[in-house]
């Protein structure tokens, strides 16, 4: 039985007579409650993105964007502030970046949030703007586009990922595939990277099993990516803790590990959730594909390579208060982790498929000026 994903809905936006609503689901109260938050403000935006109220890099992204036209249409004393510059419209994209900075301090590993508030900046930079309507429209506008191409930017990459995979793998009943934290609709604007590669493959009736890792110490695999995998009626699923799975690949089989990613860099060494570099070993060792399914907004050619990406630690308390560790405990509580690039086979975007070349390395850089 397959699904669209579209009953899954990490947020609802809407923008009329020059008001936005938004609101984002609290994956926080998942899968027990189902929770729609109000952002009224751009700290709501901000705190829904630091508390990990939502969480995954593209939906990061958009809730920065989406919060920042709600703070400029809605927030009556922003709008007030607006009305009160004088200093013409550059005074108003002066105000606007300023607000943009404050969003980018929100999480520092995924760079889908940096390269949203660049783009954004750009589009206020290059339009035609002649007055604060004009600067706060264009911001508005992109945003609704930047929220419907990530719905179909994701189906793009589980197409991609699907033929690739079925190319590799031509078992009558289709592939049997591992992943790690949450990839879905929950983490992006609808369908998702990693598992809407997933997704795809059952619309066309070639998932023949899929294994949730827990994704400790956030469960986002047994939270999260488990409710969209029985909500959705996968096939064969099973959720399985962090340090099973090589037992699981060595008793169940599996042919691939479909991952995403909150940075790609140009050598394709790539950050995920904590767990994924460990995950890739095993699949390494067992000669099971390691793919990486992300937007193409999600490749850094910045950075040459995962020693210069910044990782976020979180509060002990992330970890200590669900392990039944006794108080006083010291821990290391890392978000994410890197994965070299030569555990990697292939990184998956809407653009399509990136391989390695006869030197067996990525050609990140060139790959992203081809598409660009």
């Amino acid at each position: 039985m397959s699904n669209n994903g579209d009953n899954l809905r990490s947020l609802t936006f809407s923008y009329e007579n020059g008001t936005a609503k938004f609101t984002v689901l609290d994956q926080l109260a998942l899968p027990h409650e189902t929770t729609y938050v109000a952002i009224l403000k751009i700290e709501d935006a901000w705190d829904a993105i630091r508390s990990m109220r939502i969480r995954g890099a593209p939906l990061i992204a958009i809730v920065a964007v989406l919060g920042l036209a709600v703070e400029l249409t809605s927030n009556a004393q922003t709008v007030k502030e607006l009305d009160g510059l004088t200093g013409g419209v550059e005074e108003v994209k002066t105000f606007v970046f300023q607000k943009m900075d404050y969003l980018k301090t929100s999480r520092p590993t995924a760079v889908n949030l940096f390269n949203a508030m660049e783009e954004l900046k750009g589009i206020v930079d290059n339009a035609d703007n002649t007055s604060r309507e004009d600067v706060v429209n264009s911001i508005v506008t992109h945003a609704q586009y930047m929220l419907e191409r990530d719905v179909s930017d994701n189906k793009a990459i589980g197409s991609h990922g699907a033929d690739d995979l079925l190319a590799r793998h031509t078992h009558p009943d289709g592939v049997r595939v591992v992943t790690i934290c949450n990839t879905g609709s929950l983490a992006t604007a609808g369908w998702g990277t990693a598992l809407g590669v997933a997704r795809e493959l059952q619309n066309r009736n070639k998932l023949r099993s899929i294994a949730a890792l827990e994704t400790r110490p956030y469960n986002q695999g047994s939270r999260l990516t488990a409710y969209e995998i029985m909500t959705e009626n996968m096939p064969n699923p099973c959720l399985i803790c962090d340090s099973m799975a090589a037992s699981y690949i060595r008793a169940k089989g599996a042919d691939a590990c479909v991952v995403g990613a909150d940075r790609v860099c140009a050598n394709g060494d790539t950050a995920n959730k904590i767990g994924t570099f460990q995950l890739s070993i095993i699949a390494k060792e067992m000669g099971v594909d390691f793919f990486v399914a992300s937007p193409f907004t999600t490749l850094d050619v910045d950075l040459e390579s995962g020693d210069m990406i910044e990782i976020e630690e979180r509060p002990p308390g992330e970890m200590l208060d669900s392990s039944g560790a006794p108080k006083g405990m010291s821990c290391w509580n890392p978000a994410f982790d890197v994965t070299p690039a030569d555990y990697i086979t292939g990184i998956i975007t809407e653009k399509g498929v990136l391989r390695k070349g006869a030197d067996g390395k990525f050609d990140v850089k060139g790959f992203v000026a081809k598409h660009s």
